[in-house]
């Protein structure tokens, strides 16, 4: 079944570009559903049929591309987000809000055939989500006390001496255990950073090159909703570059 497409751009001619374009995509292939040429538009279109992808102009007139995004984020079946754009100073702030992909014009077939493919991987991973058992839980031992600590709100765990610091957005836990056990048993929700390091694979937002006059250059990553910086180490470095370009591998 050919993805179902919204294409949203105030520009009647991309709006045309882009229909001839996704005409002739094949693997997989693509139908546009509907087009709105602003931001109230595609509201208008989402609250009557579902989409699998909406191609998104971020200059628009009124709310932009981004503000839609934004938006879309917080609708229960919101379909995977691909910007289209002349401009490229963007990019970051688009993946900060989990866009599949980012395309300038003009879009390229070739190119475009690429980010239909990471939405159709998007929705078989999301698909399989929707479908697993209740999340699996981290349990915290601590000062008399025990916690479970949803899978899906560790950002990263790291081995320290005799514990394991477990970080989520809102705390730091110490964790007993081991990271390789937690690492075979959580293979597809967890990527070793580092020997000392597991994060989680959906936190991940960019990896950074790290410049140091007297130890040299290292990698780092940065991960969503926290500042704090995680080392890559050499060995790790192809791993991470990979879960970056194809995040819904």
């Amino acid at each position: 079944m050919p993805l179902r497409v919204l294409l949203v751009d105030d520009e009647p001619l991309a709006r045309a570009r882009l229909r001839t374009l996704l005409a002739d995509c094949s693997a997989p292939a693509a139908a546009v559903q509907a087009e709105a040429a602003n931001a109230a538009q595609a509201i208008g279109c989402l609250q009557r049929q579902a989409f699998d992808v909406a191609l998104i102009d971020i200059h628009m007139p009124g709310a932009d591309g981004l503000t839609l995004a934004r938006t879309l984020r917080t609708l229960p079946a919101a379909p995977a987000i691909v910007f289209v754009t002349a401009h490229a100073e963007h990019a970051l702030q688009a993946f900060e809000l989990d866009a599949v992909d980012y395309l300038t014009k003009p879009v390229r077939l070739e190119r475009l055939q690429a980010a239909l493919q990471k939405v159709q991987r998007f929705a078989e991973v999301r698909g399989a989500q929707e479908q697993a058992p209740v999340d699996a839980v981290l349990i915290i031992q601590e000062r008399g006390r025990t916690e479970r600590v949803p899978l899906s709100e560790v950002l990263y765990l790291k081995a320290e001496l005799k514990y394991i610091t477990l970080r989520t957005r809102a705390r730091t836990y110490l964790l007993e255990g081991s990271l390789n056990d937690l690492e075979a048993r959580y293979a597809s929700r967890l990527l070793r950073v580092h020997r000392n390091a597991l994060v989680a694979r959906s936190a991940v937002r960019a990896l950074e090159l790290q410049r140091d006059a007297q130890e040299g250059d290292g990698w780092a990553l940065r991960l969503q909703g926290i500042d704090e910086l995680l080392q890559v180490s050499r060995r790790q470095l192809a791993a991470v570059r990979e879960l970056l370009a194809n995040p819904y591998s």
